[in-house]
């Protein structure tokens, strides 16, 4: 591009411009100025392509189950042992060598005290709400069957009991 700008610019024996912010690469005049507007509004119209194309992509895969983001290092088997070793009055710290990630790239080697911690206070959060853990996976599935967005959710006290 360059090449061809300076071959024009040599057979009509015109200078570049040497005024402006960008002296020889940006023309401030009104030319110069509708290229740049033009050039900006092609990138941003890709820009918002793009943006919406992952979006669908990352529905797409919500539909059909997958949800990106590493898998958790800490298994159910883990966290049940850490559990019980908790009640008999075992700090993290004492439990962590005896631990054993099963898969992936750390595979054979004990998973980080705060790997454990987060399983922890993710297990505590489950056991305080689940009820509302359990609206969120029929929510969830009636997503998946019936492939639309479900209603507005009652409060636990408006709801019908079975």
């Amino acid at each position: 591009m360059d090449r061809l700008s300076e071959s024009v610019l040599t057979q009509k024996r015109v200078e570049p411009p040497s005024a402006g912010p960008l002296p020889g690469i940006y023309d401030p005049t009104g030319p110069g100025k509708l290229l740049l507007a033009s050039f900006a509004a092609m990138a941003e119209t890709e820009r918002e392509s793009i943006r919406e194309a992952t979006l669908e992509g990352l529905h797409a895969a919500a539909r059909k189950g997958k949800h990106g983001g590493r898998p958790p290092v800490i298994t159910d088997d883990m966290l049940h042992t850490v559990l019980r070793r908790r009640v008999n009055g075992e700090s993290v710290e004492q439990i962590q060598p005896d631990l054993i990630i099963p898969t992936r790239k750390r595979k054979g080697q004990a998973p980080g005290v705060a790997s454990i911690y987060r399983a922890l206070a993710e297990h505590a959060k489950r056991e305080t709400h689940p009820e509302a853990i359990e609206v969120a996976h029929a929510d969830s599935a009636a997503l998946q069957t019936a492939g639309e967005v479900p209603g507005p959710r009652l409060a636990l006290s408006d709801r019908a009991a079975p």
